[in-house]
């Protein structure tokens, strides 16, 4: 059995503790905004930060998608962010996170030796989705 990688995640404000410790458990490395940044702060200083650590950025806020797709394709900004968008009833964050794991990490070793690495894949309610 191979050795599976370990990720390192970034949460955004908004995105529940118990989605960062549902990523721990699975032996991923995460961050927490509110222990290393003002809440409140802007969405580009969110996405620099995560960029900047080679962390995926997970988030509630849909404007992170926006920013994700426009700057981080094509744009010397944000080149290597990846994120996680959850579109998913807060409260079941965690358990939807913990059903697309799999898909996360595949997703995630698919890109190894890419240049630019980096994934997205949306969570919602009914349906976990990736983009390539």
């Amino acid at each position: 059995m191979a050795d599976r990688s370990s990720l390192r995640l970034f949460l955004d404000e908004g995105v529940p503790d118990s989605v960062g410790h549902a990523l721990m458990e699975a032996g991923h490395q995460v961050g927490f905004l509110n222990k290393s940044l003002a809440r409140g702060s802007s969405d580009h200083l969110v996405c620099a930060i995560a960029d900047i650590n080679d962390a995926i950025l997970v988030a509630l806020d849909g404007d992170m998608k926006r920013i994700a797709q426009s700057l981080g394709i094509g744009s010397g900004r944000f080149l290597k962010l990846g994120l996680i968008k959850l579109s998913c009833f807060e409260p079941d964050a965690a358990t939807r996170v913990r059903a697309a794991m799999s898909l996360i990490e595949h997703e995630w070793d698919v890109t190894a030796g890419s240049t630019g690495r980096r994934i997205f894949v949306e969570i919602s309610d009914k349906v976990i989705r990736s983009f390539r």
